[in-house]
């Protein structure tokens, strides 16, 4: 299994997630995308950067209707007739543009299962109708996948133990998000328990985390404005050490290169 990204930030964001054919499904191979925030053009772009031919995604799993993450998923879905798995709740934020899209729900708990693989969602604190994230597997390894949450939860903490790789946000770093030229309210919700991730939140949520199988964590989802990649790499070095090899940064333009789960 792999994974890569085509963007991660405010101005949209993308995961691709991949499993190679099984033995129980010799002519097979799966890639299922995790939200779409980018025009249609600007994901086939993406993809074929990748090397990924965009009618071989066989799904897209969204998290919530934020226009970052869902602005270009029904677009294309229906150029690839391809099924969208989202929340009961974020199904009726999106309703109106979800028109000739083979939809299908997920809820927390409730695995999923996309050719060579399985998804499982997770409900997360975030301002959203019934936001979601997911950990996913081949049989053999798992990636979790944490962003847009306002705070940690025993039910997060949970649901991301024992992952070999761990994309997790990085969103803000205190101090700059309090001195910078954002208005009150838009501090008030980023910083807040249904906002976005400082990186001394995300710290914690690791230091928390069972970590047995860790092989890979990448810091994603940082705004441009209120963090840097140095601080969000520290503060993941804060608590796996200088000396793990296995820590990356998303950024919103490139996303970043496939990584092996």
């Amino acid at each position: 299994m792999k994974f890569a990204s085509l963007g991660s930030g405010s101005e949209g964001n993308a995961l691709l997630i991949s499993a190679a054919a099984g033995s129980h499904r010799p002519n097979s191979g799966t890639t299922v995308m995790l939200d779409c925030g980018f025009a249609l053009r600007e994901t086939e772009k993406r993809l074929l950067r990748l090397g990924v031919d965009p009618s071989d995604v066989s799904a897209i799993v969204v998290t919530h209707e934020h226009s970052d993450h869902v602005s270009g998923v029904f677009k294309f879905a229906r150029r690839y007739r391809i099924p969208v798995w989202l929340s009961y709740g974020t199904w009726e934020a999106v309703s109106a543009h979800a028109a000739d899209t083979d939809v299908r729900y997920c809820a927390d708990g409730q695995k999923i299962a996309i050719g060579d693989l399985e998804l499982t969602p997770y409900t997360v604190p975030h301002d959203a109708r019934e936001p979601v994230q997911y950990v996913a597997g081949d049989g053999d390894r798992r990636l979790g996948v944490l962003t847009d949450a306002g705070q940690s939860t025993s039910h997060l903490v949970q649901a991301l133990g024992a992952c070999d790789a761990l994309l997790l946000e990085c969103n803000h770093d205190r101090a700059m998000l309090e001195n910078s030229a954002y208005p009150a309210f838009l501090k008030r919700r980023i910083g807040g328990a249904y906002g976005h991730l400082a990186n001394e939140t995300s710290a914690e949520i690791l230091q928390l985390l069972d970590k047995s199988k860790l092989k890979q964590v990448v810091g994603a989802h940082l705004s441009r404005q209120n963090n840097t990649p140095e601080l969000a790499r520290a503060a993941l070095e804060s608590v796996l050490g200088t000396s793990f090899g296995g820590i990356g940064i998303a950024c919103q333009d490139e996303g970043f290169g496939w990584l092996d789960v």
